[in-house]
């Protein structure tokens, strides 16, 4: 695992287009719609220290964000409630990946190994990603709305 430098965004930027195209064809084509995360959004990611990258021998398999929060879309939460709301956490965002080689999972459990209290957020239509995060501990908390746009299922793993 690396941090992700300002000269990895061209990689970055197709890898994200990948995952929209793999979203849209899996039936959810409105969590991340055309154009998100943009240009604007990784350059902030990487230069916050917060984008990462999963490389095997040199080649990109998967980039997210991790974080400590507080976030702000995790402020409130309906139709459930966060364990320990009190309690520090770290947050995953924008998980992308090439697939087929449980590069996803990797990082999940990555970011686990580094904090005792996980939260991550994804798109009510996005199964592939639900079942990845029942897969990895995470239960689901509630309903979250996200400042780029839309409801989101909620997730958290603690210890």
């Amino acid at each position: 695992m690396e941090r992700a430098t300002l000269a990895d965004l061209p990689a970055m930027m197709a890898l994200y287009a990948h995952a929209r195209q793999f979203m849209a064809e899996q039936g959810n084509p409105d969590q991340w719609g055309t154009v998100y995360p943009d240009e604007a959004q990784l350059t902030e990611d990487i230069q916050s220290g917060g984008a990462w990258l999963c490389r095997e021998n040199g080649a990109l398999l998967a980039a997210f964000y991790f974080a400590p929060g507080p976030d702000e879309d995790y402020a409130v939460i309906r139709d459930g409630s966060w364990l320990e709301e009190e309690r520090p956490y770290w947050v995953v965002h924008r998980v992308a990946s090439y697939g087929g080689r449980g590069a996803a999972a990797w990082c999940l459990n990555w970011c686990w190994q580094r904090c005792d209290n996980l939260r991550i957020d994804t798109h009510r239509d996005n199964l592939p990603m639900q079942r990845l995060l029942e897969k990895c501990g995470f239960g689901l908390r509630g309903v979250v709305d996200c400042h780029h746009g839309g409801e989101r299922l909620a997730y958290q793993k603690l210890r």
